[in-house]
């Protein structure tokens, strides 16, 4: 790993030394052998390219570049999805959502991801835009990229520091331009490469950076910062030259010589050189009786070479822990479990990369949120929470079962994520209720149509019943009584 330490004590973040940072980007050159080594197998060229060999002897160089394949597998299935990030408390994380979507936050973890995996280190540079408050990150080369640390047993970071060099051609000089962000300032020192003792002062100013810490962020692939096809890059030597001495065989077996017994092409050299021209133009050769032809070759193993060549092949993906999907044993449709079998060496691989990944999430978070309070958009950085999904085909027929099995028993959110193709649970929830209560409404309408109402009569011919006068009433019910006395 390439990490420098520094007593705190000594370090001011005001006052840089200019000497210290130029010792310290020496000893980094000085290191970034491996890293050069391991890019340049990704992109192709291997120590096979350098091998010679006599000029009359067929000299194929062959490249089969499993190292390139290696990376990009295990980097796809690693953040071949996006991270999705959720908040564990009640308040509203869509600012930090929006600013990572401005930052385009999925490509660059894209590339992390893949430099991580070829590196076994890889570098972000969180910054704000010139002119624009808005935070961005960018992957950084690790080649030219390391952090300072303290000498505690916490490991405090005290800057991070990405530098490049420039050459002057009139005086033939070269100098360093290094980018140095501290806690709380960015430094870009021009560093002359010298040799001499003389010091030489900081004349750049500061500019503060409102981050609150270290605006460069260290993603490990593993503790020990090892790539992913470092460390079979000897057997990757060794199936580059087999495949190439076996294609300079098939060379040499077209160029065999042919073996004349009792006769010759010619008298004179001139002659023979002329019966050896007919000879390949007409493809034939007449012989005296006894006489006899044939080639000169030797007997290729074919089967040996071949069994040589898969076993080198399926060491070089055993030890990487990254499955060859061209295998036929990923043929077929096979169930999740299954599936889950076959990659467990590259899960356990990616859980790996997880876990010291989610570490420099956790800075991510923290640079941004940090930044963003300068806007009065206040947010937990430890409340929010990062989400990772493999790039794997899904079986849905046994995911719908297994949501369906355990609905009642585990939240609707949680199980939404299990589906990889919702992205954001919470508002697919959202929609979920819009629609039931759209389907409620629709459902209200609907009966209410045809509901029985009390009927209304407003017919001007229909006939009214005539008033009854009160004194009549009276009178009637009068008579009534003395009738009924009458009778008694």
């Amino acid at each position: 790993m390439y990490r420098f330490t520094y007593p705190a004590e000594l370090w001011d973040e005001n006052n840089l030394d200019k000497n210290i940072i130029l010792t310290l980007v020496r000893k980094h050159e000085a290191m970034v052998g491996r890293l050069a080594k391991n890019m340049a197998y990704y992109n192709g060229h291997h120590a096979i390219e350098l091998r010679k060999r006599e000029d009359n002897v067929p000299n194929n160089r062959v490249v089969c570049n499993h190292a390139r394949d290696i990376s990009d597998t295990a980097a796809g299935y690693f953040m071949g999805n996006p991270i999705t990030y959720s908040n564990t408390g009640d308040a509203n994380i869509e600012p930090l959502l929006t600013a990572f979507d401005r930052a385009e936050i999925d490509d660059a973890d894209s590339d992390l991801a893949l430099d991580a995996s070829i590196y076994g280190v890889a570098y972000e540079y969180v910054y704000a835009k010139e002119g624009e408050a808005i935070p961005t990150s960018k992957a950084i080369c690790p080649e030219n990229t390391f952090m300072i640390l303290d000498d505690s047993i916490e490991e405090n970071e005290l800057a991070g520091v990405y530098y490049y060099k420039k050459k002057n051609s009139v005086n033939d000089t070269y100098v360093y331009v290094a980018t140095v962000s501290t806690a709380h300032y960015t430094y870009v020192l021009n560093i002359i490469d010298s040799d001499s003792d003389i010091s030489q002062l900081v004349t750049e100013v500061p500019v503060p950076h409102y981050f609150g810490e270290p605006q460069i962020i260290e993603y490990l692939n593993n503790k020990e910062g090892i790539g992913d096809f470092e460390q079979q890059i000897p057997l990757i030597d060794a199936y580059d030259t087999l495949m190439s001495d076996r294609v300079n065989d098939k060379d040499q077996f077209i160029d065999a010589v042919l073996v004349l017994y009792g006769a010759i092409l010619g008298d004179t050299p001139e002659e023979s050189a002329e019966a050896q021209e007919q000879l390949r133009e007409n493809k034939l050769l007449e012989l005296p009786e006894d006489a006899k032809a044939e080639y000169l070759t030797r007997q290729l193993d074919e089967s040996g070479v071949e069994i040589l060549r898969k076993a080198i092949k399926e060491d070089i993906y055993t030890f990487s822990h990254v499955p060859d999907l061209t295998d036929e044993n990923f043929a077929g449709n096979s169930s999740g479990v299954a599936m889950e079998y076959k990659l467990l060496g590259l899960e356990m691989l990616t859980k790996t990369k997880e876990r010291h990944y989610r570490q420099g999430i956790r800075k991510r978070i923290r640079l941004y949120c940090n930044f963003l309070a300068l806007q009065a958009i206040q947010m937990d950085a430890g409340s929010i929470v990062a989400t990772f999904s493999r790039a794997l085909p899904k079986n849905l027929q046994e995911l719908s079962q297994i949501v369906t099995n355990l609905s009642g028993q585990v939240s609707k959110r949680t199980l939404l994520k299990l589906l990889p193709f919702v992205e954001d649970p919470d508002y697919e929830l959202k929609q979920v209720d819009k629609e039931k209560a759209e389907d409620v409404k629709r459902q209200q309408d609907l009966f209410s149509m045809g509901a029985n109402r009390f009927p209304q009569y407003e017919d001007e011919d229909e006939e009214e019943e005539p008033a009854v006068d009160e004194d009549e009433e009276e009178d009637e019910e009068d008579q009534d009584k003395s009738k009924t006395k009458a009778k008694e």
